[in-house]
């Protein structure tokens, strides 16, 4: 999620063209991720996956003034990515042994670890997403996973502004309440419960929804540390009334391999 530099809110008259494009991102997404059983989906899917990915490496690097050694950054990570295609071998522990292995290797060419932190930065949540929607019922986990940092963002948004009270880290992110975090954890749930009564969400999940929404909130805070650090009030203009991919998706990238653990280690 943007978040200013300055203690100042973003101006109210923002909001219709942040709905309108979050409306427009939501749709692509799933619509993507309903087709995904075709074929022709499943390219789609990792085709958006793969923007996605090397976008978040790219204003990484920007974020942590990693720019002389960008480029390379992001052909070492294209590599895992593109095993990561249905007609490679997928989403698999080989690709992830090269992500790490992209992330040895740049830390080792640029002489720092946080351009290669950022590789798994980027990579992990992109094997997850694939991950996940190959598994038995995983257009359903893959929607409530990408849906409860929605709903997290949507019901901070609105509670926080709505409620105010104490600052939830004002030295980082001054906007942000302890009123929005609970409002975006009530909604999140909420949803998640929906999800179970209309579509056979795993209860599990309802109760999962809770601690994931909050680290949803601490993977936007983690992306609000960054770029109060860089000086900058979004990680990226791509998206109007949005920033970045970073700040779009700030929430799920700790969220999906997380979700893919449990999932992958039978936990759930």
């Amino acid at each position: 999620m943007s978040d200013p530099v300055s203690h100042t809110d973003k101006p109210v008259s923002d909001l219709p063209v942040r709905i309108i494009v979050g409306i427009i991102l939501v749709a692509v997404t799933v619509a993507t991720l309903i087709i995904g059983d075709h074929p022709i989906g499943k390219h789609a899917l990792w085709f958006l996956v793969v923007l996605m990915s090397l976008g978040i490496l790219s204003e990484w690097a920007g974020l942590t003034d990693r720019l002389n050694n960008k480029q390379l950054a992001l052909y070492a990570l294209s590599v895992p990515l593109a095993i990561m295609s249905f007609w490679a071998a997928g989403p698999s522990f080989l690709a992830l042994g090269l992500i790490i292995g992209a992330a040895m290797f740049i830390a080792v060419f640029d002489r720092s670890i946080q351009l290669s932190i950022g590789i798994f930065y980027a990579g992990l949540p992109a094997l997850s997403i694939l991950y996940l929607r190959g598994v038995d019922n995983g257009l359903l986990i893959v929607f409530w996973t990408l849906a409860l940092v929605w709903a997290t963002d949507i019901g901070a948004y609105f509670s926080g502004r709505a409620i105010g009270g104490p600052k939830l880290a004002p030295t980082i992110s001054p906007n942000k309440t302890w009123a929005g975090l609970v409002g975006g954890v009530i909604l999140t749930a909420l949803f998640s419960f929906a999800l179970h009564v209309y579509f056979q969400l795993p209860f599990m999940l309802v109760i999962l929804s809770m601690p994931l929404a909050v680290l949803a909130q601490m993977g936007d805070l983690f992306e609000s540390r960054m770029k109060r650090k860089a000086g900058v009030k979004d990680s990226g203009k791509i998206f109007p009334g949005h920033g970045g991919i970073m700040d779009r998706l700030d929430g799920l990238i700790p969220v999906a391999p997380v979700v893919a653990m449990l999932i992958l280690f039978g936990t759930l």
